[in-house]
């Protein structure tokens, strides 16, 4: 055999091992890209299988950047994961490699995943390749966890295409609010302090406790374990002395950029709320964005453009004088 045919040989095999998985999806190919890339949509299918849960204790979605994750099994078995981005071109192509953790810390094979996102009249092709696999056995075992996992974000695409738009800012009466669609909020405050502090504020009990709540609530119960993974406890007592509790998880905290918690609204059951607060540097100060989504809407959600504000009101004031 020539040395050509058996490069091409070698390389066929390998091919033969790859794998590849196409779904499309009924969403803008905008979307189902930021889904695999932003963390407000990535909290709700995490690109993990159903039943999973994952923290994330790194993510740098960008060329060169990098990711750390656990997911955490039904069985409350960890698997810990990693990998590099080498290539993100919105809303076409994602790359990254892709390296599960052995129990010392120390990466076993690397594989190399590339998702692709054409647009289809309207809707979206996703075609996912993972190469480098040593086994038709290795292979056929994440072809079982993408397929769970892209059937949780189909059911994510599909919860959020029908949302519509919400009152504007001015008619939610909340300065800095706005509800781009249904269950969503978005508020946005610039903060005469450094980036470092108005995140350490949010990130210490100490601080915390001094500023969380709408005017005229106090916050006897804070309790923070910030960590991915770690759990938090908050409970505002309004001035009629009646207790709210919120309590939740921390699902990913990136210093000092980003801190994504998953929470639950004791008043009302089965009501879950995602949030994502950024933090950026802006002239000299720092530029606080909060992005939240509810499970559904009630009367907890259509207060919160104002509780936001008045809260942040607070949080300005407390930072004016630390």
């Amino acid at each position: 055999m020539a040395a050509s045919d058996a490069k091409m040989g070698k390389s066929s095999n390998a091919e033969e091992l790859d794998l590849v998985i196409t779904r499309v999806f009924d969403a803008p190919r905008e979307l189902v890209f930021d889904a695999w890339t932003k963390a407000e949509h990535l909290q709700h299918w995490q690109g993990a299988p159903r039943g999973f849960t994952v923290t994330t204790e790194k993510s740098d979605i960008r060329p060169g950047g990098g990711f750390r994750i656990c997911m955490r099994s039904p069985e409350g078995l960890d698997h810990w994961l990693q990998g590099l981005y080498r290539e993100v071109a919105r809303p076409e192509r994602l790359v990254f490699t892709h390296a599960w953790l052995d129990a010392t810390g120390k990466a076993n094979q690397e594989t190399l995943v590339t998702v692709t996102f054409v647009e289809r009249g309207g809707k979206t092709e996703m075609t996912l390749r993972q190469s480098g696999f040593k086994s038709a056995e290795s292979r056929d075992g994440h072809r079982l966890g993408w397929t769970s996992a892209f059937d949780a974000l189909g059911d994510y695409l599909a919860g959020i295409k029908g949302a519509h738009n919400g009152p504007t800012a001015r008619e939610g009466g909340a300065a800095g609010a706005r509800w781009p669609k249904k269950g969503e909020l978005t508020i946005e405050r610039v903060f005469d302090a450094p980036r470092e502090l108005v995140f350490e504020a949010w990130s210490k009990p100490e601080h915390k406790a001094e500023w969380w709540g709408p005017r005229g609530f106090t916050l006897p119960i804070c309790e923070m374990e910030f960590r991915p993974g770690g759990n938090f406890r908050f409970v505002m007592r309004g001035p009629d002395g009646k207790d709210y509790p919120f309590e939740g998880t921390y699902l990913e905290i990136v210093e000092p950029e980003r801190i994504v918690f998953q929470g639950i609204i004791h008043d009302e059951p089965g009501h879950q709320v995602w949030t994502t607060v950024t933090f950026a540097d802006h002239e000299g100060k720092t530029k606080l964005t909060v992005r939240q989504t509810y499970s559904f809407e009630s009367e907890a959600t259509r207060g919160a453009p104002e509780g936001w504000r008045q809260t942040l009101d607070r949080f300005g004031e407390y930072l004016a004088r630390v």
